[in-house]
Parts: structure tokens; C-alpha cells; sequence
């Protein structure tokens, strides 16, 4: 379970992951990563929009997850797209992979920071895909909370 607070400096968002999918139960995993792609993290670039988390032997990793190379490290860069191992207990690595087999959830990743100690961390999701009646739905919703905000604050 992921906690909320705590200094974070937050290096991407899947800011169309809430939007996508609906959230079932949220995961904090570390990664395995080599020393460019720490450098890189750490100069804020990064994209995880178009990423995903897939089970293989019994093990996480994520998939399609843009770390740019970094500019300094010369022929001892990384690749940018390569896939790299989620770091999880046994249990949630068990719960993920018993969620993904479960038709329709998948493994979405939220967000990737540095948590307080300075160690790349990943927020994961497991959530299943909306359509496009319940996106619909859910911006309705949205925008009646927001209406009955504004009307309460103007009756007082």
C-alpha cells in the first residue's frame, strides 16, 4: 500500500491513468536500475504514459517506460526503452499477478519519484480499463461535485 505524505520529488505522472482506468488497489514498488538511468531520473525527465507491467517467471518488470539517456555518460548509456524488474514483496508480486490474469485488470503505473531516502520509487496500480459511457459518467460527476462546491460556498 502506498502512503500518502512525505517529501517527494515526483519525476513523471501518468496523469491519464485516473482517466483510463479505474483504481482498484495501489502499490509502491522499487526498481532495478543502472547508474545512467538513476542520473537521468534524477535531471527530471522521464515518461511513463505509455507504460505498462507485465508478469514474467513469477516477476514483475515494467515495459515501454522512457528514460532518456544521459547526456554526459558517453558510450556507457542504457537503452532507453529497456524493461526493468519491479522490486515487490512475494505477496504483492502474487496479488499483481493473480489481479492480471483476472479478465480485464492490468497492472498501470501512477506515478515515479524519489521518495524521502532518495530511492527511484514506482507507484503501481492495479485497475481495470473504463469505457467510454463510465469516463463519461465520471466527468459528470466531477463536474456536478464541482457545481454543488460553488453553490454551497455562495449560500454560506
Amino acid at each position: 500500500m502506498v502512503k500518502n505524505g512525505g517529501n517527494r520529488k515526483v519525476v513523471a505522472e501518468n496523469r491519464k491513468a485516473r482517466r483510463n482506468y479505474e483504481i482498484e488497489e495501489t502499490f509502491e514498488a522499487g526498481l532495478a536500475l543502472v547508474g545512467t538511468e538513476v542520473k537521468s531520473l534524477r535531471a527530471g525527465k522521464a515518461n511513463i504514459a505509455e507504460s505498462y507491467a507485465s508478469d514474467e517467471d513469477g516477476e514483475l518488470f515494467l515495459f515501454n517506460a522512457h528514460i532518456p539517456e544521459y547526456a554526459q555518460a558517453s558510450r556507457f548509456n542504457h537503452n532507453p526503452r529497456r524493461p526493468r524488474k519491479l522490486l515487490l514483496h512475494r505477496r504483492e508480486i502474487h496479488k499483481l499477478i493473480v489481479g492480471i490474469q483476472r479478465e480485464g485488470m492490468t497492472v498501470v503505473p501512477l506515478r515515479l519519484y524519489f521518495n524521502n531516502r532518495g530511492i527511484a520509487k514506482l507507484e503501481i496500480a492495479l485497475a481495470k480499463g473504463k469505457k467510454l459511457h463510465d469516463k463519461r459518467q465520471t466527468e459528470r460527476k466531477r463536474d456536478w461535485d464541482r457545481q454543488k462546491a460553488r453553490l454551497m460556498r455562495e449560500k454560506g
